[in-house]
């Protein structure tokens, strides 16, 4: 299994070869799931400090006492979101083929492959 560090080295790799090649699926895929871990890795809020009143409203007392460092994901959670990416695109597909709409099931498709692929 990748670690953190793997799974992001490789979604960037395979995101500069795809601009480079000007592979719109391939970007739009590799954008979503770098987009979708960084959302995993998010802070949470439950955390953060609470709001003072201030020159600046909502703003934290202190320098850097507003800060909250972000999740650090297990590569076993990364695996889960990557794989969460990975079904959406399939249901995508299954759906816009229900529905006769091929250009839009071939595009996903094509996003499918590209993560299929990592």
């Amino acid at each position: 299994m990748r670690t953190v560090d793997e799974w992001k080295a490789v979604l960037r790799a395979a995101l500069k070869e795809a601009m480079r090649t000007r592979n719109t699926h391939a970007t739009a895929a590799l954008r979503a799931t770098m987009a979708a871990i960084d959302n995993a890795e998010a802070a949470d809020l439950s955390v953060a400090p609470a709001a003072v009143l201030g020159v600046f409203a909502g703003s934290a007392g202190g320098l850097g006492s507003g800060e909250v460092a972000r999740l650090v994901l297990s590569p076993e959670t990364v695996q889960a979101v990557v794989d969460r990416e990975l079904q959406e695109r399939r249901d995508a597909v299954a759906l816009y083929t229900q529905l006769g709409k091929t250009d839009e099931a071939r595009a996903v498709q094509a996003q499918l492959e590209v993560l299929l692929a990592l």
